[in-house]
Parts: structure tokens; sequence; C-alpha cells
């Protein structure tokens, strides 16, 4: 088998990945909120028996990979999926498949992450598939502070907050403090026998909330932390992180806002935090919080792409 680099550059922007060999290609199958219904995973076995080594691979964002295919199986491959209703792709320079914890079942789950995952998926994987990037754009979402699929160090990331309300005037002052005792990052505390809250420790888990016998703490916000511009790869960098807490509608804003920021201004080849790295944090969160980049949106998404150098 001969392939060009356009070739293999085009079958990759599908999602079939050749593989060092030379020979044999892997198959990344899309999940939308990172999981499948027993009747999808036993097509992808079907599929991975019929035309791939019959190995299936997980990757760390959630999708799955057959393994093994030769390029005259790729196109039988492709059509067996789309008749039963999955399809291949998540990779090039565009918003990538949306990583998702498990926080829509788990015991620490703030927020219902698949939920939110299928929707941010309908939005801005399907939605903006055409839309060429500067470089590719990687989105995560936690559901709470335990940070299991490090939002933090993706392009855009998401964490499900519960910020605590209290007043330490309200303190019974008990012996046995459980808000205390149930802080995992030590944040309440007993100072001279009244529980406070260091709120520059607080990471707004919501462990704390509701456990004090006398309802001295509350729920003073509910909703999503932001971090833009995270990176883990050759380089690293810890995302900056947007003050305040936001709303769903505030969350689809945001992303779309930094999309668009991202292809006006981003040189083509640079990483969504090497971007905001060249222009600042402060200039990058000042345009993205205007919200004025959607008066020039369309404008945006006719305009090529910068070359390194390059500014509008």
């Amino acid at each position: 088998m001969k392939l060009t680099d356009a070739e293999k550059k085009a079958l990759k922007g599908r999602g079939y990945i050749l593989n060092r060999d030379g020979e044999h290609f892997i198959a990344r199958i899309i999940t939308e909120d990172g999981t499948l219904t027993s009747e999808e995973l036993a097509v992808v076995s079907e599929a991975a028996k019929t035309f791939g080594s019959g190995c299936v691979a997980m990757t760390s964002r959630m999708t799955v990979e057959v393994q093994g295919l030769t390029y005259e199986n790729i196109e039988p491959f492709d059509q067996f999926l789309k008749e039963r209703g999955l399809y291949v792709g998540g990779t090039g320079a565009r918003v990538r498949p949306i990583v998702a914890c498990k926080g829509t079942v788990c015991v620490h789950g703030l927020i219902d992450t698949q939920g939110l995952a299928r929707e941010l998926h309908e939005k801005f994987y399907k939605g903006w598939y055409d839309v060429k990037l500067p470089h590719k754009f990687k989105i995560g979402i936690g559901g709470c502070p335990n940070n299991c699929v490090k939002p933090s160090l993706n392009d855009f990331g998401i964490m499900g907050q519960r910020m605590p309300e209290y007043d330490p005037k309200d303190c019974h002052s008990c012996r046995r403090c459980l808000v205390a005792e149930r802080c995992p990052v030590h944040a309440a505390q007993l100072v001279d026998g009244v529980m406070q809250i260091d709120r520059s420790k607080c990471t707004s888990c919501g462990k704390c909330i509701d456990n004090c016998v006398f309802k001295t703490v509350s729920e003073k916000k509910a909703g999503y932390a932001v971090f833009v511009g995270g990176l883990w790869g050759k380089r690293q960098r810890m995302g900056t992180r947007l003050e305040g807490i936001y709303s769903k509608e505030e969350i689809f804003a945001l992303v779309e806002r930094s999309l668009l920021l991202f292809r006006e201004q981003a040189w083509t080849g640079e990483r969504f935090g090497a971007f905001i790295e060249r222009i600042g944090p402060d200039s990058f969160i000042q345009q993205l919080l205007s919200g004025d980049v959607m008066d020039r949106k369309q404008a945006i998404l006719e305009a090529p792409l910068l070359a390194t150098g390059e500014s509008r």
C-alpha cells in the first residue's frame, strides 16, 4: 500500500489513523458523553471482529478505537457503523469530542456531566465540525473539584461547583463540628470554638453544605467554574480560571466566544493556551467577557486563518 501524505492526512481527518507499521489503521469511534449502550458496544465488537484485528482500545478522551483495519476495509467498516448509528472522527484542527467524568452518577458529582457533554457535543463538535481552527480545541468537564478528567488542563475546562453560604455569627460552637470534619481541604476549621471557612482554601465542593445540625451552612450559588487555555503534552500550562461561577447558558456563550477569538487572533498551528499567553490572559479574558466578538462572528468564520506573525 502506498498512500500520499495528503491521503494519509485526509484519512486521519476522518478518524482513521495509520499505525507505525505503515499497513494498518485504527478507527476512532465517537462517544458523545463517554458512554455507549450495550447495543452500541455489540456493534463495536462485531465491527472489530469483522473488519479489524478484533481488539478495541479506550482512549484517554472517552472514545473507542478499533484496531487492525486494513486500507481496503475502511469504507466497508465506515458504512457498517453508519448503518447502525455510530460514526468515526475526533481528529484534526477542530473542536474535539467532549470528555466528561462520571459526575452524573458519581457520589461526588455536583452536575450532570454527561448531559452537559451531549449538549456541547451537538453544539460544538457537530455544529462546528467544518470550521477549521488554528489547532485542535479540547473541552473537558469535571463534576467536582476532584479533577478526575483534569478540566484545567483542557483548552476549555468546566468544573461543577457548590459555593457555601455561612456567617460565623450563626455558629453554635458545638464541641464536634461536622462541617469541619467533612471538609476535604480543611478550609472549614474551628477557631477559638467558632467554625470559620477560609475562602482562599475553599474549592466549592459542597461537602460542607447541609452538614451543620443547626443548618448554618447553606448553598449560596451552584453552577460551573471555567478554565481557559489549559495545555497538557510536550508543553504544559495550567488553565487560567475565570472569576465567579457560571450558569449553563453562560458556559455555551463562553465556549463560542473562545472559539471565535481563537480563530480570529491565533496563528495557524498555535495552541489555544499559547495564544492566550501571547496576547496576555488579562487581554483575552477582557475580550471574552465583553462579548464584542459576537458582532464579528460571520466575518471571523469566513476569514482565512492567520499565518505566524500576522494580525488583523
